[in-house]
């Protein structure tokens, strides 16, 4: 087992199976050293989109469920990462950036902490390894409604 997958499971963490291209994309580019994740939404474990994460912040989504999408949208980008690595996440030398897409309503200014779900976790699981550069977009809508998208670039072994 490799140290971010005992980490993962330290976590009580399993990395679902990556999510299928929706439109005409690929989910992961390797290039050099570099990963780069597409965006990935805020599917649960079971692969779904809970009503709770559906809408927008600000409006239907409440804080703790746009932490707790950001979250889930965090560990899909790792689950996409393991499958653009062959299953090896120790190949993952650092995260060089994550970009948020909060589906916000047009007053609602908490998308930096809103965006933490995602940032927090990719520490919690990679260490130092996992501190990042970032952008955070608040935006009009989001494929399938989700409350939040996060996007990443890697650098790898």
């Amino acid at each position: 087992m490799s140290d971010i997958d005992a980490k993962l499971a330290a976590l009580g963490i399993v990395l679902p199976a990556p999510a299928a291209p929706v439109a005409n994309y690929v989910p992961f580019v390797v290039t050099g050293q570099l990963l780069v994740i597409s965006g990935q939404l805020c599917f649960g474990p079971d692969g779904k989109l809970a009503d709770r994460h559906k809408g927008k912040l600000g409006a239907e989504v409440f804080n703790e469920a746009g932490l707790e999408a950001a979250r889930f949208c965090a560990i899909n980008v790792l689950a996409q990462a393991k499958a653009a690595l062959g299953g090896d996440l120790d190949r993952i030398r650092r995260c060089v950036r994550l970009g948020g897409f909060i589906n916000a309503a047009p007053h609602f200014a908490a998308l930096p902490a809103i965006m933490n779900g995602a940032s927090d976790l990719m520490v919690q699981v990679l260490g130092d390894k996992g501190r990042h550069a970032r952008s955070t977009i608040g935006v009009a809508e989001l494929p399938a409604d989700a409350a939040v998208e996060v996007e990443a670039m890697f650098e790898i072994a």
